[in-house]
């Protein structure tokens, strides 16, 4: 397999079936349309949806029924990113390379967007109870829309998000089973969102799910310490934000409490256990294996 080529073929696809499934930009709520579009269409790895396609063919998943949620889920992972931008969490003016979507459209239009993302990703992800063949299929959609929202919540990205601003605005000590908590939801969760909601939907089983929840958890960890590794020796011209931000702003990261070099030592662990995880299943996992490795060892 040639993987660049093959990734590539992939993100092209989720780019489809996400611009397939969003919202045409009209009527008296036309700006925060356009500003959902321009915050969808920045441009990002897709790495969600694909991640979602790719488990959904791995457990013999065939048709459309995974679309709807493969642009669901980008639509939530773009709602977080609109709304860890702003100038009450993160302050960011740069993301992949171009203005914020707060900057562009103001704060109060950049809320109404993330919202608005939000509640159209369920809306779309919804759209797959049509799709369902029989009554089978309909379950699976019921477990993938209770799995897609339960990580979406309180007990999932928004449950990490709230322990690492809490940490930052009202200087809650950041230990390291604090961060690791941060990293497990904030960046993990969405990550379980994409494995188990493509499985779920090609009829794994609860066992398969459990497995898939671990590699999730640990691909999500070892790709946010190298985020933190990346925020430190990381180009800022590749990675289309600004570097040095943690330093500067005192932020507790696994760099900072554990040093770079187990730092490094403990991405490439926990990258491999995902990876022997996945060949587990004894199916065809071989563009997966890769996509992990590639993420954990990213310059950008």
């Amino acid at each position: 397999m040639n993987f660049k080529e093959e990734l590539a073929g992939r993100v092209e696809e989720a780019q489809q079936v996400i611009s397939k499934y969003m919202p045409e930009s009209t009527g008296y709520q036309k700006v925060v349309i356009d500003a959902m579009h321009d915050s969808v269409e920045a441009g990002g790895k897709r790495l969600r949806p694909v991640i979602l396609g790719a488990t959904y063919r791995m457990f013999g998943g065939e048709g459309e029924l995974a679309e709807p949620f493969m642009a669901a889920l980008e639509m939530i992972h773009t709602y977080s990113l609109v709304h860890d931008d702003l100038p009450a969490m993160d302050n960011d003016t740069l993301r992949r390379g171009k203005p914020t979507t707060w900057v562009s459209y103001g704060e109060g239009m950049a809320v109404l967007a993330g919202d608005a993302l939000l509640n159209y990703a369920y809306e779309t992800a919804a759209a797959a109870f049509d799709m369902a063949r029989d009554g089978e299929e309909m379950k699976r959609v019921v477990k993938a829309l209770q799995i897609l929202a339960r990580k979406a919540g309180i007990y999932g990205m928004v449950g990490g998000q709230t322990a690492d601003v809490e940490s930052e605005k009202n200087n809650v000590p950041i230990d390291a089973e604090r961060l690791i908590f941060i990293h497990r939801l904030k960046t993990g969760a969405l990550l379980e969102s994409a494995f188990m909601v493509g499985a779920a939907l090609a009829g794994a089983s609860d066992e398969e799910l459990a497995t898939l929840s671990e590699v999730a958890l640990k691909t999500g960890v070892a790709f946010q310490i190298q985020d933190d590794i990346l925020d430190v020796v990381g180009d800022e011209a590749l990675l289309g934000k600004n570097i040095g931000s943690d330093e500067e702003s005192g932020k507790e990261t696994y760099v900072t409490i554990y040093g770079m070099d187990k730092a490094r030592a403990d991405v490439a662990l926990l990258s491999e256990q995902a990876a022997t995880l996945i060949a587990s299943f004894g199916r065809e996992c071989e563009f997966l294996t890769m996509l992990i490795k590639s993420l954990v060892e990213r310059a950008f």
